[in-house]
This record gives structure tokens, C-alpha cells and sequence, in this order.
């Protein structure tokens, strides 16, 4: 799972409470898994879950050990729950809202995805 390249700020929409960036084409995407784009300094885990028919994004710095490394996680269901799991240390995050699910880490940020016109956006929250 390959970083993809950051794209100009032209491809960015504003509404009322976020900043929508192109992120890249859907099929840039591996089905079941995921990838990490950049916006701006923020590194942004993208992913398509096919088996549910959803797309999710997150940090991609995982808490525990502060290592960059959520892109490259497993993802999969506890109890109807869309989660991530750190490649590195297994500890496992809910995609809906960024709770832990197995331990007293540190919540994670997770972040709207929407597909359009065969492009995958991302909405980042204002200041």
C-alpha cells in the first residue's frame, strides 16, 4: 500500500464546516484495504472497505507508539463495528469515531469520506 501523491489546493471545495480534498481516484484505492494521502502536513489513512460498501479515512499515526502506520492496518468488523487495527501493535480503532476497542489508548481522528464522479473526497474540519 503505496502513499499517494498530495494534490493541488485547486481540487479543494469549502462548506460550512469542512474543507473537501480530492484525495485520488477510487480505483487508486485497494479493495479491503488501505492507503495514506497527504494534506497539507497531515497524513490521512484512506480506506475502501468493499465487503460493506463504505469508505472510511483516519490519521494515520497510530497513538500507542506514535509510528505512521494505520494506512498499512488490517480492517474488519467487532460486533457490526467498522475497525483498524495497527499492523504493529494490534490495537484496534473504531472507523465511525475513532474510539479504541482494546485498550485505554488514545482515540483517533477520523474524518468524512464521500465518493464523487469516480473521485474519493476527504473533509477536514475548520479551524
Amino acid at each position: 500500500m503505496e502513499q499517494l501523491n498530495e494534490l493541488k489546493i485547486a481540487t479543494t471545495v469549502e462548506t460550512d464546516n469542512h474543507t473537501w480534498f480530492r484525495a485520488a481516484r477510487v480505483e487508486d484505492f485497494p479493495a479491503n484495504g488501505g492507503a495514506c494521502v497527504k494534506y497539507g502536513d497531515q497524513q490521512i489513512a484512506v480506506f475502501n472497505f468493499t465487503r460493506r460498501n463504505e469508505w472510511y479515512a483516519c490519521q494515520n499515526l497510530c497513538p500507542h507508539k506514535m509510528q505512521m502506520a494505520l494506512s498499512r492496518g488490517m480492517i474488519g468488523s467487532q460486533e457490526g463495528e467498522p475497525k483498524v487495527a495497527c499492523p504493529f501493535h494490534k490495537k484496534t480503532f473504531s472507523l465511525r469515531n475513532g474510539q479504541c476497542l482494546n485498550a485505554e489508548e488514545q482515540n483517533i481522528t477520523v474524518y468524512p469520506v464521500r465518493i464523487e464522479n469516480g473521485f474519493v473526497y476527504i473533509g477536514v474540519a475548520k479551524p
